[in-house]
């Protein structure tokens, strides 16, 4: 396993890639809008996703403002298979929140776990090739 992304909610999206890109010198890597979940979700870092971890900032489409708390998301990690990554989770004591399967508006599958504290790990099943 490896770390991928860790998402971050955004109020202001423009605003915030010219703060990622201008300010600390990330790279734009990929935007993708989701309009039927009226939402965006923006990755930028240092390096290529596929050699190493990034932040995705995500906007939620009319919502400019979170309270402190609120804007975290989770960590993701990469699986072989997310079905079989939960049973394990699920058989070592772990408490799975979103069982596997695709994507909300998307196709990647994806679940959920909840560390102690209640914080979301979320899988992502890789994708061949």
């Amino acid at each position: 396993m490896r770390i991928l992304h860790t998402m971050l909610r955004v109020g202001d999206l423009e605003k915030s890639i010219a703060f990622y890109t201008e300010v600390l010198g990330m790279k734009l890597l990929r935007r993708n809008d989701y309009p039927a979940g009226k939402f965006t979700l923006v990755f930028v870092g240092y390096a290529d996703e596929k050699d190493a971890a990034v932040l995705e900032l995500t906007y939620n489409w009319g919502v400019d403002k979170y309270e402190i708390g609120t804007g975290y998301g989770h960590v993701a990690l990469a699986v072989p298979d997310a079905y079989a990554a939960c049973a394990e989770i699920k058989r070592r004591g772990g408490t799975v929140t979103r069982e596997p399967g695709p994507m909300q508006h998307g196709t990647s599958v994806i679940a959920f776990v909840a560390d102690p504290d209640g914080y979301k790990i979320e899988l992502v099943q890789k994708r061949d090739g």
